[in-house]
């Protein structure tokens, strides 16, 4: 490549606008190779380390750093170890020391390269290193691209539960390349599409329809899949806007998530089980299923939502985990955990129908562990 040559123009862009920290979005193929070009234009001068994890660095790596050499750059290089239990403490801290010895300062820029695993422990490491330095995410699955890169909200995982220490912390810059989904296992796919079901289902009905009929040429990719992804992150910028640190409006993202994450920590963050964008579509089931029996929705709406990413290969019963799980009870002290008890209830986000979500602040324990024993395959 020239470096003298214009950028690539993405297939679609949009901003995240959040004042003097906005920060663009980027979505097409081959950006990747651009990546020290537009490193280099929007912060002159700042030196990069890579974190990455084992599988996308055999992938992807080398692509980004030549980019960054041929743009004068001379990036430092972490690779952890794939999956869900890289999110510890003991790697958080293996990632704030290796950016430390690689002589970095607040306005150098971190680099994650990965999924949704190794942008939330970049993003929590960026954002305490040196007490905050400049954090830019390479998203390399379907789920990173269009949920966890996108927002600023990083963490890691406690014995406790699911993303239980973090911090808000906003990229710089989200490039997502799409050519990089091609690499992606199938079932790696399948889990990120649950997330981009999910912005239908919280608030724009129109669009869950859209996927019903085109769920195919998502899968397939070209300008489906491009639009499937730049709808989902304008989405979720529209909400981050408006209420950037989950004050109230921006738990919907959470739709799914309160039942998923239960599910991933009652398995051990075992990958073999269960994924989080499979945690997701059965969360996401099981909350339609919920708010039926609240008599908030119809028990339609929850047939619907679970034929469809049934059809797309997810899971969606709590009878699809492998290995059998802890019993109703168990679950549900996940589940506290995960959303806390607040003056005995717990808060969930319920629907009343398609594209009707919101926030439930006082639900009752005893309703959910019904609810939990009802479902049980045990």
């Amino acid at each position: 490549m020239n470096d003298a040559a214009p950028l690539t123009s993405p297939a679609a862009s949009l901003t995240v606008d959040l004042g003097s920290r906005a920060y663009e979005i980027l979505i097409g193929p081959g950006l990747l190779t651009e990546t020290g070009r537009r490193l280099a234009q929007l912060l002159p001068g700042a030196r990069a380390m890579i974190v990455t994890d084992k599988n996308v660095g055999k992938q992807h790596l080398e692509t980004v750093v030549q980019s960054l050499r041929k743009a004068g750059g001379d990036p430092a290089v972490l690779v952890l170890p794939a999956g869900e239990r890289t999110k510890s403490f003991g790697h958080l801290e293996e990632t704030v020391n290796a950016i430390l010895a690689a002589k970095l300062e607040r306005g150098d820029a971190v680099i994650a390269l990965g999924g949704g695993v190794v942008g939330d422990l970049t993003g929590f490491a960026s954002g305490i290193a040196r007490r905050g330095m400049q954090f830019i995410q390479l998203p390399t699955s379907l789920l990173a691209q269009v949920d966890s890169s996108v927002g600023g909200k990083t963490g890691i995982n406690t014995v406790l539960g699911k993303n239980l220490a973090g911090v808000f912390h906003q990229p710089a810059i989200v490039i997502a390349d799409t050519a990089v989904l091609d690499t992606l296992p199938a079932r790696e796919f399948r889990a990120g599409y649950a997330e981009i079901v999910k912005y239908g289902l919280i608030d724009r009905p129109d669009f869950f329809d859209w996927l019903e009929a085109n769920r195919e040429a998502v899968f397939a990719g070209g300008d489906e899949r491009v639009h499937a992804i730049a709808e989902s992150c304008r989405a979720k910028a529209d909400v981050v806007r408006r209420d950037e640190f989950e004050a109230g409006e921006r738990a919907l993202l959470n739709l799914g998530h309160t039942f998923g994450h239960a599910l991933e920590a009652a398995t051990g963050f075992d990958a073999s089980r269960i994924v989080h964008g499979e945690g997701v579509a059965i969360g996401m089931v099981l909350a339609h299923r919920f708010s039926a029996r609240m008599n908030l929705a119809s028990p339609d709406d929850a047939d619907r939502v679970s034929r469809h990413l049934a059809v797309a290969g997810l899971p969606v019963s709590l009878a699809d985990i492998p290995g059998g799980l802890p019993p109703a009870d168990a679950l549900l002290g996940f589940i506290a955990q995960d959303k806390k008890v607040t003056r005995g209830a717990l808060t969930f986000i319920l629907t009343r129908g398609i594209g009707q979500a919101f926030v439930a602040h006082d639900v009752p324990p005893s309703e959910v562990l019904a609810f939990l024993q009802e479902n049980h395959p045990g």
